[in-house]
């Protein structure tokens, strides 16, 4: 079989499929059960801190709440700086992944404030992580706000957060910035090591029945990878981080798809609640057989194949093929089944 080894953020994976941010590594056993069937790194789920701190705020008012009220009661309760609310359960279980799995571990972060951001990572460094990633998610609802004031904070977070911590970071994006590769090239003079695309958000649906607001959580299918492909095929080249694809990837020809267009790793989420470790075993296997067919010896020589630089036509990848293929397309025949 081809050689299916990669390196992104500098670190040595035997595959380049990556555990995502998910539940999937709660459970440390299930997550060696996906090293076994091929994951070369797994990322952890975001540790958010404004949860952090809505946690450690709540723990404060139930057990301060009765200072200078109840002497008796309060003499019941510990200090509630004796109660570990902020990032160390976090931290726990990232040192227990550490020790149990022999694959790069890589801690994430979602933060709110300057301090927040590089204080967490600190931790993270300490408690074992093999690089970071951080999870921009900023919902603007000012009307003075700017995306130029986004960015522009965005930029310095990643540079304070690079330069407090010795180890990778990498930024997770989302697919809605008006100018994402001359974005991406200032997260690299910040100091990112590699970019993953896109977020996939969790929006809420208006049940017009009820009139409530419904938070269900959908997987993702193989038809949201193309947003991810298209990214990719721009930056590959471009600019010299390593690039992730994450969202719409499960399946083995999905995975190749990614690295065709420029991807050094695959976050996979979705396909692994679904399927779990069989499918990917699966997934791995059929990679490696399609690599195979194609005649590539390994995933480097696969790697930006058909990224913007190297596609026979740049325009496929620009605005031009919009209008191509909306010429392609036929109404179907009247009485043709459906």
């Amino acid at each position: 079989m081809a050689d299916l080894t990669t390196t992104w953020l500098g670190l040595e994976l035997a595959s380049p499929f990556v555990v995502g941010a998910s539940p999937v590594a709660d459970d440390i056993p299930n997550l060696r059960d996906h090293v076994d069937a091929g994951a070369g790194a797994v990322v952890l789920r975001s540790v958010f801190e404004e949860q952090i701190l809505a946690d450690q705020l709540a723990v404060h008012r139930y057990i301060d709440s009765y200072v200078d009220t109840d002497a008796e009661a309060r003499s019941f309760l510990p200090e509630s700086s004796a109660f570990s609310v902020g990032a160390e359960p976090a931290l726990a279980h990232l040192a227990r992944v550490r020790a149990a799995v022999d694959v790069p571990v890589v801690a994430s972060l979602n933060g709110v404030t300057a301090g927040g951001w590089t204080d967490i990572a600190r931790q993270m460094q300490a408690a074992g992580a093999d690089a970071i990633e951080l999870n921009l998610y900023d919902l603007v609802t000012d009307f003075d706000e700017t995306s130029a004031g986004v960015e522009d904070r965005q930029q310095q977070i990643v540079a304070s957060v690079a330069a407090t911590v010795e180890i990778p970071v990498t930024v997770k994006l989302s697919p809605f910035y008006t100018a994402l590769p001359s974005f991406v090239r200032r997260l690299e003079q910040a100091g990112a090591r590699g970019v993953a695309v896109f977020n996939r958000f969790y929006q809420p649906e208006v049940d017009p029945d009820t009139l409530t607001v419904d938070r269900h959580l959908h997987l993702s299918t193989s038809a949201e990878l193309p947003v991810r492909l298209h990214a990719l095929a721009l930056l590959h080249g471009r600019v010299g981080l390593s690039l992730a694809a994450t969202g719409g990837v499960h399946t083995g020809r999905d995975a190749a798809k990614a690295i065709l267009c420029g991807a050094h790793a695959v976050q996979v989420v979705s396909a692994l609640l679904a399927g779990g470790p069989a499918h990917l075993a699966r997934m791995h296997r059929d990679l490696g057989t399609w690599l195979d067919e194609m005649g590539y010896r390994s995933l480097r020589e696969a790697r930006g194949a058909m990224s913007f630089e190297n596609v026979p036509d740049p325009h496929t990848w620009e605005r031009v093929n919009y209008t191509r293929i909306l010429e392609g397309w036929h109404a179907p025949r009247a009485g043709a089944d459906d």
